[in-house]
């Protein structure tokens, strides 16, 4: 290759660590003919040699409604593999690629493909080639993606070539990426004269201009040439290619011809079927004379028993240059010869239609039927969006358009769920549709532009659906438009009109849609109603969606040990089903676990939460786990990684338009600032929060802070003003006699108080702090012993002081933990120096293994719980044992039990190495 050192470098490079057990991925991306594929190609020539094993797959503009169609032949070479996989990873892969059985989870796929490729890997290096991404299969993309987040631990290398920098991946930091640009000067110029050395120095200046540096044009276009100079005209450069290609058909004979067109109408057709299709529709015998004809002219090339173009835009440039009779009549032909798959005899036959055909458009929707009832969501997809292009009646273009967005949005195949949303003609639509495409485009993309604007017109839209029968779509869009005035504060008159409107269709009121709504929208009015019924529920502890009503309800109201409860209760019930977007909301209650001093374990929520939620594309979850991680990470002093975070948060788009977000970044920016002695800049912070004119504001949320605020008061000596700022808290703890407000109430009055009622306010605060507020019951001890030092009473405060100390050392707070020492100090005590504890040595993930493994769960069943690989987990462990002092997890248990209890476990010999 020419002009291409550097890519090649970066590339073998990677090459090299994959063989070392290092795995990872890239995507490379450019424009039309700047080399990807050459580059792939030569890379997996490489990794042949070297000793891989090569899997290749590349997208195809017809394939790209077949759902797993470009994973399907990614795997063939290890299929026999599948067979060897445990019953649920195997069940999983035979159900994708069959046309009968029901379509299993996405990421359940996804998983058994990852095992299956870890299990492969661990016999022989792999390497994996995805050209033309833009064009594989959306479900193929996920499990792609998926994998791709998770080859770091074992020999295996990812190759993804795109003409797009936005392959439909959620987050850009998803794959690093390698920009391919267009050759320097110099190296086109050595490409062109390698290739065509007797151009006239005018043709020769002529290509190089026109050309660009784009090495597939110094290629092919001087080979069409012939030394007339008119043929380079201002044609964009993808279409002189195409032209390029195209002419060099010009020559070949009709059979040749025709074969070449049934390829590019059906690129992954068997050679006997093109054959087939190819004697149809010339009417003589079309052989395999014609197959050599076309690998001669060097326009295709045979590997195994398939066909494949030379390069992408010649399937293009022949599709586009054939004429629309012959295009239409070869759909037809290919339609017919592929009567045994339905899907692809169907999407044939609507190509080969022009104009509204009403009787194919009701077998489409009849086999997008078929699929839903099967669960083959994703079939469905392309089937109602091929009946929509087909249907005369406006009306019902746009119906059929709804329901594939909301199959599309069911896969969470946002951009496609998008396409068609942009298609639906809103006018046509009635009020029930209406609010079914509002639910979707809900789901497809979070605006948060006009916040009050949009909940008021999901709420008038939802009364529309109610009112015509459309109760269940009615709810699901009222809670939206609740969640809505939660997350982004919706001011009185949108939260009213949204009870009001729940209020008007006379509810169950223990219903958990009514529940959560309720307190979405008016905690104060309805919260300690709220809270009263949600002591009394007692839910299917198997249904993950009444689960997360109720844990997301009692959250917003600040019922935080609810809360906690139920969401993990959740959380559980979505990962036993691998659905891994509703996991990730449900590790919201990874939030909550801070502020009942359980951060080892918020740690490792708000860190598995964060990973899926750039994995699904739920934004406004990245942001809550964000903040929540941030949180923790200044709580145990890891002051870098909470800033870092802190600014991942802010630099988010959607930040600006989310109080609740801003609300606990503000909180970490105030908790930072006192944690460094910088009281006055901590109190400015957070009093900010308290603000109805500052972003930061949150009407609910910012009660949360409300200890933090007087912390910060006490320090800056700005005591009166803290309490002017809570001068309205006591009306509405009474109000909403939730955790959140109790806390808030009973700590910041004693904190704040006057030396004379001190002791007595101390200690009804004491007395008033729920039983799983440790964290906050710390605080009060270590202000109480801060007081009492102040008073010169030192041997009394030695006690409180000692108490916030060691549960500080428990929880892992470190700041507070570091202050208490110097109290206690302070009052004549000395203090040795904490243990470092287990969250110390480890990772968030780390954690998560060895707590399961010490329960006894085998590596596979670990893979499964955590959505890795089984080979990941095993390489987990044994960089996790010499952290913990052991050889192996038979002392697992003993030494998570002692460094918690802060007294390292030394290791004894229990032979169990694995």
């Amino acid at each position: 290759m020419i002009g291409r050192d550097e890519e090649l470098r970066t590339l073998r490079g990677l090459l090299a660590n994959a063989a070392d057990g290092h795995g990872g991925a890239l995507l490379v991306h450019g424009t039309a003919g700047v080399g990807k594929s050459t580059l792939m190609r030569a890379i997996g020539t490489a990794g042949a040699e070297s000793g891989f094993k090569v899997l290749s797959t590349a997208g195809v503009e017809s394939e790209l409604w077949l759902p797993f169609a470009a994973l399907q032949l990614l795997l063939q070479p290890v299929a026999d593999g599948i067979g060897n996989l445990p019953s649920p990873h195997r069940t999983a892969l035979v159900d994708a690629f069959s046309a009968t059985q029901t379509e299993p989870q996405i990421f359940g796929v996804a998983l058994a493909v990852l095992e299956l490729l870890a299990d492969e890997a661990d016999r022989q290096p792999l390497l994996l080639l995805v050209d033309d991404l833009q064009w594989v299969d959306a479900s193929s993309r996920d499990v792609l993606r998926f994998v791709a987040r998770r080859t770091r631990d074992f020999p295996m290398l990812i190759i993804a070539g795109s003409r797009i920098h936005s392959p439909d991946v959620y987050d850009p930091r998803t794959l690093p990426n390698l920009p391919l640009q267009p050759l320097a000067r110099a190296a086109a110029a050595e490409l062109l004269d390698a290739g065509a050395p007797d151009l006239s120095a005018p043709i020769r200046a002529l290509v190089l201009e026109r050309a660009a540096g784009n090495p597939l044009a110094l290629v092919e276009l001087p080979k069409t040439l012939q030394d007339m100079p008119t043929q380079l005209d201002d044609l964009p450069l993808t279409q002189r290619l195409e032209d390029a290609f195209a002419a060099r058909t010009d020559s070949a004979s009709q059979e040749c011809r025709t074969l070449l067109l049934a390829l590019a109408t059906e690129p992954n057709a068997p050679l006997n079927r093109l054959l087939e299709v190819s004697c149809r529709l010339s009417g003589t015998t079309v052989s395999v004379d014609a197959v050599q004809e076309a690998v001669d002219a060097g326009l295709v090339g045979l590997v195994g028993r398939t066909l494949e173009f030379r390069h992408p835009l010649m399937r293009s440039a022949i599709y586009t240059r054939a004429t629309v009779a012959d295009r239409l009549d070869t759909h037809r032909a290919i339609a017919e010869a592929m009567a045994d798959t339905p899907e692809r005899r169907l999407l044939h036959l609507a190509a080969a239609t022009l104009g509204p055909d009403e009787e194919l458009a009701v077998q489409l929707e009849r086999f997008a039927d078929r699929a839903l009832a099967r669960g083959k969501v994703a079939s469905a997809v392309p089937a109602l969006r091929q009946a929509a292009e087909l249907v005369h009646d406006t009306r019902r273009r746009t119906e059929i358009l709804v329901r594939a967005a909301e199959s599309a949005s069911e896969i969470n195949d946002r951009v496609q769920t998008q396409m068609l949303l942009d298609r639906a003609d809103t006018r046509e639509l009635g009020p029930l549709e209406r609010a079914r495409l509002m639910v979707v485009s809900d789901k497809a993309a979070f605006e948060p532009d006009e916040p009050h604007r949009r909940i008021e017109d999901m709420i008038i839209t939802a009364a529309g659906a109610f009112d015509t029968g459309g109760v269940h779509v009615a709810e699901n869009l009222l809670w939206r438009a609740a969640a809505r005035c939660f997350f982004q504060d919706g001011d009185a008159r949108v939260r009213a009109l949204a009870a009001d409107e729940l209020d008007r269709w006379n509810p169950d009121p223990d219903a958990p849609v009514v529940l959560t709504v309720r307190a979405y929208t008016e905690p104060y009015r309805h919260g300690a109603e709220v809270l009263a019924r949600l002591d009394g529920l007692r839910p299917d502890r198997q249904d993950g969606r009444i689960l997360h009503f109720l844990g997301s309800g009692a959250m917003v109201l600040g019922d935080i040990t609810s809360a906690a409860r139920y969401l993990s209760l959740a959380a559980a019930v979505w990962r036993s089903q691998g659905r891994l977007g509703l996991l990730a909301r449900s590790l919201a209650g990874s939030w909550p676990r801070a502020y009942l001093g359980q951060l080892d374990r918020a740690r490792e929520e708000s860190g598995e939460g964060l990973a899926l939620a750039e994995e699904t594309g739920e934004w406004i979850v990245w942001l809550g786990v964000k903040a929540t991680g941030s949180l923790v990470a200044a709580l145990r002093g890891e002051t870098e990684l909470a800033a870092r975070m802190l600014g991942e948060l802010r630099a988010h788009r959607l930040f600006p338009g989310m109080p609740f977000a801003a609300v606990m970044a503000q909180q970490v920016e105030g908790l930072l600032a006192l944690f460094d002695g910088r009281a006055t800049e901590a109190y400015d912070a957070l009093a900010r929060a308290f603000d109805p004119a500052d972003p930061h504001y949150h009407s609910v949320s910012r009660w949360l802070i409300a200890p933090d605020l007087a912390d910060a008061a006490v320090a800056a000596g700005a005591v009166d003003q803290a309490r002017e700022l809570l001068d309205g808290l006591p009306e509405l703890a009474a109000r909403l006699p939730s955790e959140m407000m109790v806390v808030a109430h009973a700590y910041t009055h004693a904190v704040l108080s006057a030396d004379d009622t001190a002791e007595e306010l101390y200690a009804a605060a004491l007395a008033a702090l729920p039983a799983g507020w440790s964290l906050a019951r710390a605080r009060l001890h270590l202000h109480h012993g801060r007081r009492l030092r102040r008073q010169r009473r030192n041997v009394e405060a030695r006690n409180p002081l000692r108490a916030a100390r060691d549960e500080f050392d428990r929880v892992g707070a470190r700041p507070w933990a570091e202050m208490a020492r110097e109290q206690l100090r302070a009052a004549g005590e000395s203090s040795s120096r904490r243990h470092a504890n287990t969250s110390d040595r480890l990772s968030a993930q780390e954690m998560q293994i060895a707590v399961l493994a010490s329960q006894g769960l085998s590596n596979r069943e670990i893979g499964q719980r955590l959505f890795i690989s089984h080979r990941t987990v095993g390489a987990h462990l044994y960089r996790i044992y010499p952290r913990l002092g052991i050889t192996g997890r038979g002392r697992l248990a003993a030494a998570l039990a002692a460094l918690h209890d802060g007294h390292p476990a030394a290791d004894q010999p229990d032979g169990d190495a694995g």
